[in-house]
Formats: C-alpha cells, structure tokens, sequence
C-alpha cells in the first residue's frame, strides 16, 4: 500500500464531462467488487488484468472488439490508477486510452454506487475530455457497458 499523496489529473484543459445512470439488479457489494477485483469477468480480455485495488496503484487491461470476420480481433489498452475507494459506495479512478478513446488523456472515472429497491442505483460519471466528440462517444459506450455489466455481474452479492 502506497502513502505518496494522491495527485489528482489537471482538467482544466479538458472541461467536458458527462453522467450516466442506471439502476442495476446487482448489490452495491457486488458492483464494487466487479470495479475493484473483477474487471476480467465482465468487461477487460480475461488474462490481460494487472490491478489490485489499492489508491495511488496503477492498473493495466485490455479489451477486445471483433470486427468482420476478415480483421482481427481489435486489443484496446486501458491504464489508469484507483484515486479513491469506499467500499460498497464508490470507486474513483484514471482512465486513459488511446487515440479512439481518451486520446492519451488521463480522464477520471467516478462511480458512485446506493441502494435501489431493485438493487443498486449506479452514477458513472467520466470528466476530462479534449473535447464533444469524445464525450459523447463514451456516453455512447458507457451504456453499452453499463448494460453488460448489468446481465454479467450476479443479482444479489
């Protein structure tokens, strides 16, 4: 366990931001876990995870996109470090990703998790980006993810 102090990423050049909710059949324990220790199981290449859920540790995964059957399997690196944890109610982390993603830019990934009568009421919101284009192409894919998430994590933790 690291006792360096946490730097958090300068946005100020990077203003746009956006939040995405969705009420999950899973418990607030459970989702916590899937963001902290279980990345491999819904959403990162199983064997690429190197995380352990620690502040200030870095992280490293991949994930996997197929294209038509004519290309490859498309690996798309994903880097950050965990900036705060509070077990069974948030995780906060870097993001950075490549040119189609963040463009290198270390973004910050908030997770925000509460009791929801069918489960957990989960706020995702992802500040740091250069610019519109970025922003709305992963509000566009963090529902597609948050939608996996939901059928992959088990219902009650």
């Amino acid at each position: 366990m690291t006792t360096e102090p946490i730097r958090y990423p300068d946005l100020a050049d990077r203003p746009h931001r956006l939040t995405v909710e969705r009420a999950m059949r899973a418990s607030p324990d459970a989702l916590y876990r899937a963001w902290t220790e279980q990345f491999d199981r819904w959403f990162a290449a199983p064997g690429s995870v190197l995380m352990r859920p620690e502040v200030n540790v870095p992280f490293f995964f991949e994930t996997e996109f197929a294209g038509d059957p004519q290309t490859p399997t498309a690996r798309h690196p994903h880097y950050g470090r965990f900036l705060r944890l509070e077990p069974h109610r948030l995780v906060e982390l870097t993001w950075v990703t490549g040119r189609a993603g963040t463009a290198g830019a270390e973004t910050v990934v908030t997770v925000r998790l509460s009791p929801h009568p069918i489960g957990t009421r989960l706020q995702l919101t992802h500040a740091g980006f250069y610019d519109e284009t970025a922003r709305d192409n992963h509000e566009s894919a963090w529902h597609h993810v948050l939608a996996q998430q939901d059928e992959a994590v088990p219902g009650r933790g």
